[in-house]
């Protein structure tokens, strides 16, 4: 074999459908906590941009059309 030939083909993965499954839910359940990370991460850069800009001038209070 040829030293410079280092690429790898996957011809066929055989994996049972109930592990298949199961491997989903690991993923899905895995996920969670990391969506709840990433949701407080963001709402706390929002805050932050938000209390350094002032806002949106009351956006979602007023309407922007009323001053």
């Amino acid at each position: 074999m040829d030293e410079n030939n280092r690429y790898v083909t996957v011809a066929d993965v055989d994996i049972p459908f109930g592990r298949l499954v199961m491997l989903f839910i690991t993923w899905t359940l895995a996920a969670i906590p990391a969506l709840i990370v990433v949701w407080f991460a963001l709402g706390l850069i929002i805050m932050l941009v938000m209390g350094l800009f002032g806002g949106f001038g009351g956006v979602g209070m007023r309407g922007w059309m009323t001053r």
